[in-house]
């Protein structure tokens, strides 16, 4: 039997919910892996979904810098090791000047970033220099750049404290997609954090492993296997509606009923989502 680290079970535990017991349990079960554990709580009915992993400590800031015709956005991530570094306004203008720098010269990944010059040096060497001075470590961390085309828009939002950056790119080839509107997508994209922008892009094997975990879960009911098909087709179109951003019921709907893909199309038919990217201090999917 694998050896179960203490921090592996808490892990789980963040993870899952579960509680201390179970998930030792869970990962004894499954060989000490996190993955195989989480759908073994999932399957047992003790944890009713995995929480997001792999989040860190870290502090910082995602600072913006967007091009004069609005059509091109940088977000950069710029860590710290507290809270109240990330509001030392000398750290904050270090970050501002990356995501600037990040506009201005498009490097193509965050370590060509690292080495542009910079107030005479590279950043690597000020953020070298800046945590000399402050005491913490500080890093920029990840960055992204979109530009969106004549036919598309953009909708993006950073959220109070600077923790949560969502750039959303729409395709308007009608015009008919306001700023308004553009930007209460992006909101709901912080709020809500969809890991999946439609169904076509959910990966087979997520969605057959959901079902493996519903079907799981049906065992014990004596119904006929058709039945429990339908049911399970059932609960597979409730995790699209919860996990995919266009099948999620919009925050900005007052009656709580229209999803973000039905306000889109009350806009204008041709709208689509054509890519949507959410950072979020010290979270490292999709980095």
């Amino acid at each position: 039997m694998a050896t179960i680290s203490a921090e592996t079970v808490k892990t789980l535990r963040e993870r899952t919910g579960a509680g201390m017991m179970d998930c030792k349990r869970a990962l004894e079960a499954a060989s000490g892996d996190l993955t195989t554990a989480a759908d073994w709580l999932r399957k047992q009915g003790i944890a009713k979904a995995a929480k997001k992993a792999g989040r860190s400590a870290s502090e910082g800031m995602i600072a913006e810098c967007v091009s004069a015709d609005g059509t091109t956005v940088v977000f950069v991530e710029v860590n710290c090791e507290t809270d109240f570094v990330a509001k030392n306004d000398e750290f904050r203008a270090f970050a501002a000047g990356v995501a600037q720098l990040a506009l201005d010269q498009n490097p193509p990944t965050v370590e060509a970033l690292r080495d542009l010059a910079m107030n005479g040096m590279s950043v690597s060497q000020r953020q070298t220099e800046l945590t000399a001075k402050i005491g913490e470590n500080i890093v920029v961390e990840r960055m992204v750049r979109r530009a969106a085309s004549a036919q598309q828009k953009n909708g993006r939002y950073i959220h109070a404290g600077e923790k949560i950056g969502v750039l959303v790119i729409f395709d308007d080839a009608n015009g008919k997609l306001t700023a308004e509107a553009a930007k209460d997508v992006a909101m709901h994209v912080a709020a809500m954090d969809p890991p999946y922008l439609r169904r076509d892009t959910v990966p087979a094997n997520t969605v057959e492993r959901e079902r493996d975990i519903i079907r799981a879960q049906l065992a014990d009911e004596k119904k006929p296997a058709e039945i429990l098909e339908k049911i399970v087709a059932g609960r597979i179109n409730k995790f699209y509606a919860e996990q995919c951003l266009e099948e999620q019921v919009f925050v900005k709907d007052p009656q709580g009923k229209q999803t973000v893909a039905q306000a889109l199309k009350a806009l204008d038919g041709q709208i689509r989502i054509a890519e949507m990217v959410r950072f979020q201090v010290g979270d490292r999917e999709g980095a």
